[in-house]
């Protein structure tokens, strides 16, 4: 599962990262291997991961290419006083074992996630073969 963050100066994110670290264990039980991305500085990324100490790997850097490939929304500060360059609004990417893409959430938006115990209820329900729950949509 990939997370994409807004960066150090969004306290929900800090919340999101905080739950994603008290429920990892439940993720690697389903066999998910979590990591998250902001396009922060390796100093602001420091900086906040310092109270939350996560047990999952945290990249930085990412690149306006990089949040426009992924169809992510992107957002310029609103001062100097939030941040320093333009960010990522929340994504979730959750790939199955064939490399695609079987869960995705994009938002325009800090208030609007998905609750990550849905999330992980919803991976359970998914990879029960009993289930044979295919990819759901298409993307026009």
């Amino acid at each position: 599962m990939v997370v994409v963050y807004r960066g150090k100066h969004c306290p929900i994110c800090t919340r999101y990262l905080t739950t994603i670290n008290e429920l990892l264990a439940d993720f690697h039980a389903q066999g998910v291997d979590v990591v998250a991305v902001s396009a922060d500085s390796a100093e602001q990324v420091e900086t906040q991961l310092t109270d939350i100490s996560p047990a999952f790997p945290v990249g930085y850097g990412m690149s306006i290419e990089q949040m426009r490939d992924l169809g992510l929304y992107i957002s310029t500060p609103r001062s100097d006083a939030e941040t320093d360059h333009p960010f990522p609004e929340p994504g979730l990417f959750v790939i199955n074992g064939a490399g695609q893409i079987q869960i995705l959430d994009i938002s325009n938006a800090p208030f609007a996630r998905p609750d990550l115990n849905i999330v992980l209820g919803g991976i359970k329900f998914v990879r029960n073969p009993d289930n044979n729950y295919p990819i759901r949509g298409t993307y026009a």
